[in-house]
């Protein structure tokens, strides 16, 4: 079981992590299954998702997501799906967030950090981001990805500060290679995600001409009134509306078929510091 989690409120970048581990054990052959809280969902149900079918009023949006890579199961009693994710064959599986959830033990943990904004404050909610004291949660991490420029030099503050000898590992969000059809193009932006600065930055970065710009909650349910507002607002601007895949999922493409969806993947720097994590584990499952 390897679980992919952080210790701030949402935005770091944990779904696109669990599905470049899925992928990445896909390749070598494994049959992994993601387990996901689906938050946002109005359903309780546990329930394996199914992406022809399921929307993410259902099953949540980052579901919808892991699903396009491998077996996803959705619920808030995660030893329930774990147990059912089992039963149908995994023999791996890749819990997207749930680092503070105890129900399940876990083989490997990774904490996901955007090295832009580290931990904020430093402070637990309500006075600041944290889900819990750094301290606390760093002790109980097999290893910290740290993604994009580290801004606040957090490897250096890991390998000085902690002695449960945690991994440093690092990456970066990039475009598919479908956004260099993006270049000078008029686009007016939109995102309900964690951090809708980070997608507007990446369409800055491709060289997209940013005609408007729109922030909504992250997992913000867009009602049609909202779409159509969209849709008038780029009209207005001779501009492409775009957005994220995790705000596509939330989206009624029939009332806005021309919206361009911008897919993101992470990419490792030091993939072999991965590799030598996984092999102990990997080399037990035949």
């Amino acid at each position: 079981i390897i679980c992919v989690g952080n210790l701030m409120t949402g935005g770091t970048g944990k779904t696109p992590t669990a599905i470049a581990i899925g992928r990445y054990l896909n390749n070598k052959g494994f049959n992994i299954h993601f387990l996901s809280r689906g938050y946002g969902r109005r359903s309780s149900k546990s329930r394996r998702v199914d992406p022809s079918n399921h929307t993410s009023e259902i099953v949540g949006d980052e579901p919808l997501l892991l699903a396009n890579t491998a077996p996803t199961w959705v619920s808030s009693n995660r030893r329930e799906i774990a147990e059912l994710a089992i039963k149908a064959g995994a023999n791996i599986l890749v819990m997207d967030d749930g680092f503070q959830n105890p129900s399940i033990h876990k083989d490997l943990s990774i904490l996901v950090i955007d090295g832009e904004i580290g931990f904020g404050n430093n402070l637990v909610i309500p006075a600041g981001p944290l889900r819990e004291k750094i301290v606390r949660g760093v002790s109980r991490a097999n290893a910290a990805l740290i993604l994009g420029k580290d801004l606040h030099e957090l490897g250096k503050v890991f390998e000085q500060t902690f002695t449960n000898n945690i991994q440093i590992l690092r990456g970066h969000l990039e475009p598919d290679a479908t956004a260099t059809d993006l270049v000078e193009k008029r686009v007016f932006a939109f995102a309900g995600i964690g951090r809708p600065k980070k997608f507007f930055d990446t369409l800055k970065n491709i060289g997209c001409v940013i005609t408007g710009t729109l922030e909504f909650d992250d997992h913000h349910t867009y009602t049609v009134d909202e779409i159509k507002n969209l849709v008038q607002k780029a009209d207005e601007m001779n501009a492409t509306l775009i957005t994220t895949s995790k705000d596509c999922c939330r989206i009624d493409r029939n009332l806005a078929p021309g919206i361009i969806e911008l897919p993101i993947s992470l990419h490792w720097e030091n993939q072999s510091i991965l590799d030598k994590m996984l092999e102990p584990i990997l080399s037990t499952i035949e």
